[in-house]
């Protein structure tokens, strides 16, 4: 049986095999849709209390914590330690109607733009 875990040269992996690890900054994706932003992050193994989101005008943050197993680990690429993510968004966030949820190891955040950041149709009048 042949087994292949080294994505990298092997004196990298040595280096880092022995150096502490290093907490993963959390990844996301953030699309626009017509009056929010939904942001998408992958949080596998964390339920809702084990995150804290926060919103304070047009900047979210996402804080929380994966749980560090004691076990020996041939390879081990899984997102361990605190992290800590704050994205300043293009455009003010209405705090009072975000929405956050899990499902299947995926965070959704659906972030609604504030009334005063909607752009506003001005009629002309014709004299």
């Amino acid at each position: 049986m042949s087994l292949y875990i080294q994505p990298f040269p092997f004196r990298r992996a040595v280096r880092r095999v022995a150096s502490q690890p290093q907490p993963r900054a959390l990844s996301v994706n953030v699309r626009e849709e017509e009056d929010a932003y939904i942001l998408s992050a992958l949080v596998p193994g964390l339920k809702a209390e084990d995150l804290n989101i926060q919103v304070l005008e047009n900047i979210v943050s996402i804080e929380g914590e994966f749980k560090d197993e004691d076990a020996a680990f041939l390879m081990n690429e899984l997102p361990r330690g605190a992290f800590r993510r704050s994205l300043r968004m293009p455009s003010e966030i209405d705090s009072g109607k975000v929405e956050a949820r899990i499902a299947d190891g995926v965070l959704t955040l659906t972030l609604p733009r504030a009334e005063s950041a909607k752009p506003k149709k001005i009629p002309v009048t014709v004299h």
